[in-house]
C-alpha cells in the first residue's frame, strides 16, 4: 500500500501557484509550464484575476511557455484562456499522460525542463507522473467544489497524511519537497502577484 502511495506522490507541495520561484525555475533550465486552472488558480468556474493575468504576464518576461491542461470543456477553458491568452488543452482525461506530452509537443519542451502545477492529486499530480514531468502540488483556492472531487479529496487524505511523514523522515526530502517557494520576507511569503481580487465560480458557470 505504501509502496503504491508513492507513485502519488507529488515532487513539491506548496500553498498556491503563485508562491512558486518560477525565476528560479527558469534559472534551473524549465522552460515549460503545464498547468490545471480550476481550483488551481481561480476558483472554480471563476476568470482570472490580477493574480493569473499578472502571473502570465511575468512567466512571458521570463521565457517560460504554458499550456493548460484541463478536464473541462471547451466554452469554459476558452473563456478562461481569452483573457490570459496562452495554448491549452480542454476534455484532457487526466491523468492519462496523453495531453501532458502534447502539451510538452505544443511548447516544444519535453520532461527535463517543463513542470506540472495543479491541486488534485487522483487526477493531476497522477498524470504529471504517469508523464514522467516534475509535479507540484498546491492547495485548493476555494472549498466550493463539485461532489465527485469532494470525494476525492477524502481519498487524499491518507495519501497526504502518509507523505508528509515520508518528508519528515528525511530533511533533505523535506527540503526538495519545497525547493521552489518563494523565500519568506520577514516571516511572510511575499505577494509578487498582489491579493486575489476575482470572485468565486459556480458550478453553473464551470458547466456552461
Amino acid at each position: 500500500m505504501i509502496t503504491l502511495f508513492r507513485r502519488l506522490y507529488p515532487d513539491e507541495m506548496l500553498e498556491s501557484a503563485y508562491v512558486i520561484d518560477y525565476d528560479r525555475l527558469r534559472e534551473e533550465g524549465f522552460r515549460g509550464m503545464v498547468c490545471d486552472i480550476d481550483n488551481t488558480l481561480v476558483p472554480h468556474g471563476a476568470p482570472p484575476d490580477n493574480r493569473a493575468t499578472a502571473l502570465f504576464a511575468h512567466l512571458h518576461v521570463i521565457g517560460i511557455q504554458a499550456v493548460f491542461v484541463s478536464n473541462n470543456g471547451e466554452p469554459r477553458v476558452r473563456r478562461f484562456n481569452d483573457i490570459v491568452q496562452e495554448q491549452y488543452i480542454c476534455m484532457a482525461h487526466k491523468p492519462s499522460p496523453d495531453a501532458y506530452r502534447k502539451a510538452m509537443d505544443m511548447m516544444g519542451t519535453d520532461t527535463s525542463d517543463t513542470f506540472f502545477v495543479g491541486d488534485q492529486i487522483f487526477t493531476d499530480i497522477l498524470g504529471a507522473k504517469r508523464a514522467g514531468i516534475h509535479a507540484i502540488l498546491v492547495k485548493p483556492i476555494h472549498p466550493r467544489e463539485e461532489i465527485q472531487i469532494i470525494l476525492k479529496r477524502q481519498l487524499e487524505r491518507p495519501i497526504l497524511c502518509e507523505y508528509r511523514r515520508w518528508l519528515r523522515e528525511d530533511g533533505t526530502r523535506l527540503k526538495a519537497s519545497r525547493a521552489s517557494a518563494l523565500r519568506p520576507a520577514d516571516g511572510k511569503i511575499p505577494e509578487l502577484y498582489g491579493p486575489y481580487s476575482g470572485k468565486s465560480g459556480t458550478m453553473h458557470q464551470m458547466q456552461d
